[in-house]
């Protein structure tokens, strides 16, 4: 287990103290005469585990230590740290429920779409479009966390949940576009070939059989 994905598996961890510092409103620490409230555990609960996201994918890089468990649970330790996120200001009140659904349900999508791809050996990279929705994700829920407490922030919080949802919908419409391109053509042209095989084969049965009844 080397250190990039240490980190990815600390980022799943972190999800259910994630849920629990934001759902239980009781939750609090005392730092010196500092009361720590529930939002602000749940806010650095929250940026310390996407820290992680943008830091095992620069060290796999650096190192070379890019493996294939790091590739496959990097994704799902994203998702699972933004929808259980979504979910919980759900849970509290602090956002809309359409919107988790419709952020939560892009996820499922382009993940099926890289498990189709995936079947047909293409490997569909996380676009640019893709990284700058994780980073509008984070800093939208970052406020929308502040908010909980300060409602001076719910305003903008809510405007920078609809920047989210705009560039989720842009990221998944780039994903569908690169597996139109790519896979649907690969699959098209597999199929040709079995068909022509198929066909070559029913041309070599059918010469078979005229043959015999020849002799």
């Amino acid at each position: 287990m080397n250190v990039p994905n240490s980190l990815t598996l600390a980022r799943i961890f972190l999800v259910p103290l994630l849920v629990t510092a934001l759902v239980q409103e009781s939750v609090s620490l005392r730092v010196g005469g500092i009361v720590i409230t529930n939002e602000w555990l749940a806010l650095a609960i929250f940026l310390a585990a996407a820290g992680t996201d943008m830091l095992d994918g620069f060290l796999a890089r650096r190192w070379g230590q890019i493996t294939t468990i790091g590739t496959l649970l990097d994704p799902i330790a994203d998702k699972l740290l933004i929808s259980a996120a979504l979910v919980s200001l759900v849970q509290v009140h602090a956002t809309p429920a359409w919107m988790a659904v419709m952020i939560i349900g892009r996820e499922f999508a382009v993940s099926g779409l890289r498990g189709i791809a995936a079947a047909e050996g293409y490997t569909i990279r996380a676009s640019e479009l893709g990284k700058t929705k994780m980073i509008a994700q984070v800093v939208a829920i970052s406020f929308v966390l502040l908010s909980v407490r300060h409602p001076a922030l719910a305003a903008p919080a809510n405007w920078m949940m609809w920047g989210v949802v705009v560039f989720t919908f842009a990221s998944a419409l780039d994903y569908f576009r690169k597996f139109w391109r790519k896979v649907d053509i690969r699959i098209k042209k597999r199929r040709r070939r079995e068909l022509l095989r198929l066909e070559r084969r029913q041309k070599q049965t059918a010469v078979g059989q005229s043959f015999r009844g020849t002799i």
